[in-house]
């Protein structure tokens, strides 16, 4: 039997990224919580808009999410930058996370931030 799901769904999901996280943090470890991404983890941050945010068909299937880049974030607590997280400030709610490659940053300093995506694959 084949399986399908309207891009529509999918999009849903990306939407609510696109729409509410309003700020990205450059984070010393793994958060899995808001507070961890906004505080414990937390060595400096940006804010996003939706315009920061681009939907579009998935490379492998689905669609997908991309994150624009971030030049000079501004950095608050020296340490080794490992995680990313998109986090929503206006209701505490972690949205996503991902890697990055491990950097050494010191407070007062910026750090950059590529671009990245995630992509939401369509039911096999």
């Amino acid at each position: 039997m084949a399986k399908y799901m309207n891009p529509n769904v999918i999009d849903l999901a990306l939407n609510d990224i696109k729409t509410n996280a309003n700020k990205l943090v450059v984070c010393a470890q793994q958060p899995t919580t808001f507070a961890e991404a906004n505080v414990t983890y937390a060595l400096g941050s940006v804010a996003m808009t939706s315009a920061d945010y681009t939907l579009a068909n998935g490379d492998v299937s689905g669609r997908k999410v991309t994150v624009a880049a971030k030049a000079a974030v501004p950095v608050t607590v020296s340490g080794t930058a490992t995680h990313v997280a998109l986090i929503d400030t206006v209701n505490s709610v972690l949205k996503l996370v991902t890697t990055t490659t491990s950097t050494a940053v010191a407070a007062a300093g910026t750090v950059d931030v590529g671009s990245f995506k995630d992509e939401i694959q369509a039911p096999a």
